[in-house]
């Protein structure tokens, strides 16, 4: 551990604090119960549809939801400002809405349809929104994202990066690379690592060697490690932390402990049911924050939501294919 960190323990928050910041001693989220449940809902609503009808055809190629993960997406964009730059992954969905996508122009996406996100030419790994991307190539956003907040540095913007890798990129060695040159250059971005503990099908405790504490802190890069799925745990963290990014105009490192409940892309969950039903019923971010409801604003809102993600589905599948040129 560097000599200008301390660690700090608090029962399943581990806090690496830099000893020359003064972080506040408490944030509130920046949402109120009903508003992250609504986006907590609208995520989960989203997957399971995409899940539910992905067996038809309805959607081509591959994908990869975000559920049991929600509060993470919710927690982090909470805070984001409008020049932030959101880096996601494969596994983005869940970021884009939570970044405040339309799930509408996301169905259409996925469906290959010409009013998609990207025209239908992205899919569910590739997408350009604003200031959020995703990329589906492991490890390949780092350096991009790493890059593009030291160019917001430079120009004075004020803006900072925020990436999502997990656990699985951990064995990408060009993230060392952007890791040191962060480090070096003192690159404003927050490195948001989702570890769910799997890595497609293999175990985390099969294929990492070490810590992944240790992989930013060989670089000196500040961290705080969180294992909960308690979106009111993980939203005033993250704001402490972007807020140090932004200050500091410096690197940073949020590891999350999470949970995958759905299989690693369409239907390839090689878990015991058991296990899968004993971290539904133990992690359920919607479950932790739903029942800070009372229940008829709860249904209000799933019901609410529902409309909303089935409408966005039919207009989706509805939309028109894009034109192909053949000359």
């Amino acid at each position: 551990m560097s000599k200008t960190q301390k660690a700090i323990f608090a029962g399943t928050v581990l806090l690496i604090y830099p000893t020359d910041y003064n972080f506040p001693n408490e944030i509130q989220a920046s949402m109120d119960n009903q508003t992250l449940y609504h986006k907590l809902f609208l995520i989960r609503c989203f997957e399971e549809t995409v899940l539910d009808n992905f067996p038809k055809g309805v959607f081509p190629g591959t994908t990869h939801t975000y559920i049991g993960q929600e509060a993470n997406a919710v927690g982090v964009l909470s805070h984001i400002s409008p020049d932030d730059i959101v880096f996601s992954n494969h596994r983005g969905h869940g970021h884009f809405l939570a970044y405040g996508g339309d799930p509408h122009l996301l169905f259409a996406e996925l469906m290959g349809k010409a009013s998609g996100v990207c025209g239908g030419r992205g899919g569910s790994q590739h997408l350009h929104w604003k200031n959020f991307y995703s990329n589906g190539i492991q490890g390949g956003i780092v350096p991009i994202a790493t890059g593009m907040a030291l160019a917001e540095k430079r120009k004075g913007s004020g803006a900072i990066g925020i990436a999502f890798l997990g656990d699985g990129t951990l064995g990408e060695g060009v993230i060392y690379e952007a890791f040191n040159l962060a480090s070096k250059w003192k690159a404003p971005i927050l490195y948001v690592l989702e570890n769910n503990r799997i890595a497609q099908t293999t175990p985390i405790d099969m294929s990492l060697a070490g810590s992944i504490t240790a992989r930013f802190s060989a670089f000196e890069i500040p961290y705080c490690e969180l294992d909960t799925s308690d979106v009111l745990v993980i939203s005033p963290t993250a704001k402490k932390w972007m807020d140090y990014v932004r200050d500091t105009e410096s690197p940073a490192a949020l590891i999350l402990h999470t949970y995958r409940f759905a299989p690693h892309s369409k239907g390839d969950d090689t878990r015991p049911a058991d296990y899968l039903a004993q971290i539904r019923a133990q992690f359920d971010p919607i479950q932790i924050h739903g029942a800070r409801l009372n229940p008829d604003e709860r249904m209000t809102i799933e019901n609410m939501v529902r409309d909303q993600i089935q409408n966005a589905f039919m207009d989706a599948l509805n939309d028109p294919l894009p034109k192909v040129a053949t000359t």
